[in-house]
């Protein structure tokens, strides 16, 4: 099986990047005192976990040395891969106060998407050495796959998750969540491989035609994309990863 590659170009995928990270460090300074321990979409964690999952894997993109220590515990850990490297990630910020957590992710944002920025093209097109599990299908990606596209759809994610757990406003704009939401479009579309109209609300949203007919898929552009990283019913019953 060929190894999913980004679909993205090189500059519009570091300009998500950088911005999804400035967006996440903004929603980290609104959040309350209360909010810390709201409970999110995410099973068992609330949102100091989700935070700590995420400046863990902020820390992974900006350092091999860190991305060595963290992969060598979750294989060690054992059980499903991702699991247990963001358990891993929970776990060694579990004692951090709220403030550092905030500073950290200031601090290593920008380092993260540096060292993305600068992995060079024969690694990208290399084979993550562990097959990746999305819905029930499992497939192997590309580094550049990951590095690209899909450390940029974690924390767009989970900043959707944040505030939805919290109240605070998602900020969202075509320029960069409708980007984010139009190559998931098209990667849901090439996954499926079905004719269909989509049809998504919101400043993320638009509409798309995959090749004449079909089903017509209508609803909140955060919505579908929540429901095809598992936090709902997958359209059509085919699954992104995120």
């Amino acid at each position: 099986m060929t190894a999913r590659r980004p679909a993205l170009d090189r500059a519009t995928a570091m300009r998500l990047a950088a911005t999804e990270n400035e967006r996440f460090l903004v929603q980290l300074r609104r959040l309350r005192a209360e909010d810390w321990t709201k409970p999110t979409d995410c099973a068992g964690w609330d949102v100091r976990d989700l935070v700590g999952h995420v400046v863990g894997m902020t820390e992974m993109s900006a350092s091999m040395v860190e991305q060595g220590k963290q992969m060598s515990a979750a294989r060690k850990a054992g059980g499903e891969f991702i699991d247990a490297l963001t358990a891993v990630q929970v776990a060694k910020h579990a004692k951090d106060s709220t403030e550092e957590l905030v500073e950290r992710f200031a601090a290593i944002g920008p380092k993260s998407v540096k060292g993305r920025r600068r992995t060079p093209g024969f690694v990208r097109g290399r084979t993550l050495p562990i097959p990746q599990t999305v819905g029930a299908q499992t497939e192997s990606w590309t580094i550049g796959f990951l590095v690209d596209v899909v450390l940029s759809r974690d924390p767009w994610m989970h900043r959707i998750d944040v505030a939805r757990a919290t109240g605070l406003d998602l900020k969202l704009t075509r320029e960069h969540d409708g980007v984010i939401v139009n190559d998931v479009v098209t990667e849901w579309a090439t996954r499926h491989g079905q004719p269909c109209t989509v049809e998504l609300d919101g400043p993320a949203g638009g509409r798309w035609e995959f090749a004449g007919g079909g089903p017509t898929v209508a609803e909140d552009a955060v919505d579908f994309c929540r429901g095809l990283s598992g936090r709902g019913e997958p359209a059509l019953a085919t699954a992104v990863p995120f």
